[in-house]
Order: C-alpha cells, then structure tokens, then sequence
C-alpha cells in the first residue's frame, strides 16, 4: 500500500509497465470534468472509474481485495479514510472471490485508516485489503484499474 499526494505520482512509474500510461492519463485530463462511471484507456489492461458517493461509516465499511488488478485511489474531492489491512491477515471472508467482478469482501476490521484527501491518492496491490469510501461527506474519486499482468 501507498500513500502520496499527486505531486509525487511520477515517482511510481517504474513500479509497473503500465503505470506511465495512467500517469499520463492523469496529466493530460481534465479530471474535474469527467463523468461519472466507466473510462476505458487501454482496453481491458487499464480504465479508470469514476465514482461520487456519499461516505459511510467505518463500521459499515467491508475489506476488499482484487487479484487481477491494482488500483490507484485518487481523491479529487472529500476526504476517503481507506481501512487497510494485509490480505495475508484476512480471515473472515464474507464470499467466495468472484472471478467476473474481481473482487472478494471480509469482516475482518482494517488494522490501519488512512486519511486520504483530495489530490492524493492510495496504491492498492493484491495483497492489500482496502475498505474505501469512508467519510462524514461526500466523495469524488478516480479509481484506476491495471491489470496485475501486462
């Protein structure tokens, strides 16, 4: 997991081939203007969602883990307070791992929560189980999808 404000988001190109591209992405953007849903940049291989909602509780907030992608949460307005806690450390899930959605939830409290305001953002690998979309307002965000396998 990590955590940087978007200033510094050049400094993470090279953990993944395709991670120059969404950087990119970003740059060239206007973000601000972008409608919510779904934006495909490179296919299957990297698309960003763009979602707004109103934040829940910590209590009503699930870990998830996703194995065919990483994410990168950027916050464009609000605050996510994000739970995270190691995947290796998750022992209650609440589902199988659905293949099609890429996606498994777990009961398991986050160890830590991560105070993430606009213009910074949160890595997500596969081994991180995060519980995102936690605020007392509402949340505008990117949610960046690479595919683990390039």
């Amino acid at each position: 997991m990590i955590l940087d404000t978007l200033s510094n988001i050049d400094r993470y190109a090279s953990l993944h081939p395709l991670f120059p591209k969404a950087i990119e992405f970003i740059r060239k953007s206007d973000l601000g203007s972008l409608a919510a849903g779904i934006h495909p940049i490179i296919d299957k291989q990297l698309f960003v969602i763009v979602e707004e909602a109103q934040g829940r509780g910590r209590d009503e907030a699930k870990l998830e883990c996703h194995r065919k992608y990483i994410d990168i949460q950027l916050v464009l307005e609000g605050v996510d307070e994000m739970g995270w806690k190691p995947l290796a450390d998750c022992h209650q899930p609440v589902s199988d791992y659905s293949v099609e959605r890429d996606i498994r939830f777990f009961n398991d409290a986050a160890d830590a929560w991560i105070s993430t305001p606009a213009n910074s953002f949160c890595i997500f690998f596969p081994q991180d189980a995060h519980a995102p979309l936690v605020s007392t307002g509402k949340i505008r965000k990117l949610i960046f999808k690479i595919a683990v396998t390039a």
